[in-house]
């Protein structure tokens, strides 16, 4: 099993969902694990507006205050809002992109200071394959998440130096809370339930678990040569074309 001992992790967005198992799973590989969000967690919490621009750099400082250094970052924390791009309002837009894209560029820039002090870090970004492609109605989600994986280059190519490593995950149909009331708001739910199994070649949704263990060995030394890259999990969704 891989050991995260002595390793002091920031999740954000670990209320739920993703979030709340990639804290679960660093906390079982020995991390000491604090996050983020408005509302409490299972792991201790910092209680934060992450849409406030002054946000980010007091939940870095106060992760330091309290364990005294911060060796791993997992932006998690997201919003969607549908609607067509000619019909999306420009709040709809901007609190998007703040929260998608500009807090975890200010939750970097405060947190590499704290990492090179310490001699590295690991910073893994939860995209999404709609920073690949797009589903209908989700220009500004989209957008925020290609511009969080161009974000996860240019942080590899700028900070590999001070042993600062940056990756995103890009996950597809996950098994959240959200996404499963979804399915069971349907009126066939279990209909529902094997037509969006059928367009994964896995015939089946993710887990959030199976995205954590990704992030996990990303944020590991065993992993200590990949930075810069992109990995999607979706089983295979973006891999298959459509019938003809």
């Amino acid at each position: 099993m891989t050991d995260l001992s002595g390793k002091v992790a920031l999740v954000t967005g670990a209320s739920s969902g993703i979030g709340a198992a990639i804290a679960d799973r660093f906390d079982l590989a020995g991390a000491t694990v604090i996050t983020a969000q408005r509302k409490d967690a299972k792991h201790p919490t910092i209680k934060a507006d992450l849409l406030d621009p002054t946000e980010p750099e007091r939940v870095i400082r106060e992760v330091v205050d309290i364990e005294g250094q911060l060796d791993i970052l997992v932006n998690n924390a997201g919003l969607m809002r549908e609607g067509l791009t000619e019909e999306t309002e420009l709040s709809d837009w901007n609190d998007t992109i703040a929260l998608n894209l500009t807090t975890p560029f200010l939750l970097i820039k405060h947190a590499i200071p704290h990492m090179k002090a310490f001699g590295g870090g690991a910073i893994v970004n939860i995209g999404s394959i709609e920073g690949l492609g797009s589903n209908p109605q989700h220009s500004a989600y989209c957008a925020s998440k290609a511009g969080l994986h161009g974000l996860t280059r240019a942080v590899a190519v700028d900070h590999g130096k001070d042993n600062v490593r940056c990756n995103s995950v890009a996950p597809g149909w996950i098994d959240t809370d959200l996404n499963v009331d979804f399915i069971n708001s349907m009126a066939d739910p279990e209909k529902f339930r094997a037509e969006i199994g059928s367009i994964h070649p896995v015939r089946r949704t993710g887990k959030p678990d199976e995205v954590a263990n990704l992030v996990l060995w990303l944020a590991c030394e065993e992993a200590s040569f990949i930075t810069g890259q992109i990995f999607t999990i979706d089983g295979g969704r973006t891999a298959q074309l459509s019938l003809p």
